[in-house]
């Protein structure tokens, strides 16, 4: 499971360092692709495998399923981080979340977001006050 903020850099390369809390998990492989809100997700390739197979069973005949499989896929990266826990995001990601030199780097369960840091305060901003209230949407009964 994966936790926490954290806030590296990216470098000239287009490189960033993976949180050290989270290379272990993500040591065999990653997927990087499109998330929502503009934001990057950095699945652990069993875990993309998964979504993927769950996506396979969506019919075909699904418009939204359709569209949603064909960004999500599309725009996927597939790599093994570096000896350092460095994954290189490629340039067409990296324009799709607004990556700058400053980034934010986030754990979301089963897999990892990457922000660029003013819009992940942005999206703090907007959203911190609706978070209590959709807790009754998203999770009934459990708090």
């Amino acid at each position: 499971m994966f936790l926490g903020t954290h806030a590296p850099r990216l470098d000239d390369k287009g490189r960033l360092i993976l949180p050290a809390k989270f290379r272990d998990g993500l040591a065999g492989g990653v997927v990087i692709t499109k998330g929502q809100e503009h934001c990057l997700f950095v699945f652990p390739i069993a875990e993309f495998t998964r979504l993927a197979d769950q996506l396979r069973e969506a019919p075909v005949t699904h418009k939204a399923a359709r569209a949603y499989s064909r960004v999500f896929f599309a725009s996927a990266h597939d790599e093994v981080p570096d000896k350092q826990g460095r994954v290189t995001i490629p340039a067409h990601l990296r324009q799709y979340a607004g990556l700058s030199k400053d980034c934010v780097v986030i754990g979301a369960s089963t897999r990892v977001e990457i922000w660029d840091a003013a819009a992940w305060e942005t999206y703090l901003e907007n959203s911190e006050e609706s978070f209590a209230d959709i807790e009754e949407e998203v999770l009934p009964g459990i708090f």
